[in-house]
């Protein structure tokens, strides 16, 4: 084993102030705000908004709501997107559908194959989710400035696009 000598009082700041830590954070922020909004809309079905209110739809129940196509996503595909466990994206699924936001059906390109699709409660679900985002992202705009949201937002697709299938999932500005 090397020997590794540590100063007596080693300055350890980047553990708490690295990058990856705030973008963590300000996910965590973002995520938290939207479900909060998404909990007290008046559009959201009623069922849906407690559960949002009382914390049981969480920032992993969302994976569902950013990734799910508008025409549906085999649940293979739906977790590669998600960047989840085929397994975990499965639990999910199965969460959402006893909530009523999504259901199973029938994929017509392969017999084999089940779609996971919205069902209409889901889509009253995504569309506000569409407006919480928008009032999330109009809030941290107002607090850093226009000029540097438009930075973030330019330097995060780039950084992030180097995922696979990244590129497909952020829409041209």
């Amino acid at each position: 084993m090397p020997d590794i000598t540590i100063e007596s009082t080693p300055d350890d700041r980047w553990r708490v102030s690295h990058l990856g830590r705030l973008m963590g954070l300000a996910l965590r922020r973002f995520d938290e705000r939207v479900l909060n909004l998404m909990a007290h809309d008046a559009n959201v079905p009623l069922a849906l908004s407690n559960l949002a209110a009382r914390e049981q739809i969480g920032a992993a129940h969302i994976h569902i709501t950013r990734h799910l196509g508008l025409q549906g996503s085999r649940l293979t595909e739906l977790a590669q997107s998600a960047g989840i466990s085929k397994q975990a994206m499965g639990d999910l699924v199965t969460q959402c559908e006893a909530w009523g936001l999504v259901q199973r059906e029938p994929d017509v390109r392969d017999a084999r194959a089940r779609l996971i699709v919205f069902t209409d409660t889901g889509l009253l679900w995504l569309e506000a989710f569409r407006q919480a985002v928008a009032q999330a992202e109009a809030e941290f705009r107002a607090q850093v400035g226009d000029d540097v949201a438009t930075v973030v937002a330019l330097g995060l697709e780039a950084y992030g696009s180097e995922l696979p299938g990244a590129r497909a999932a952020v829409p041209p500005r």
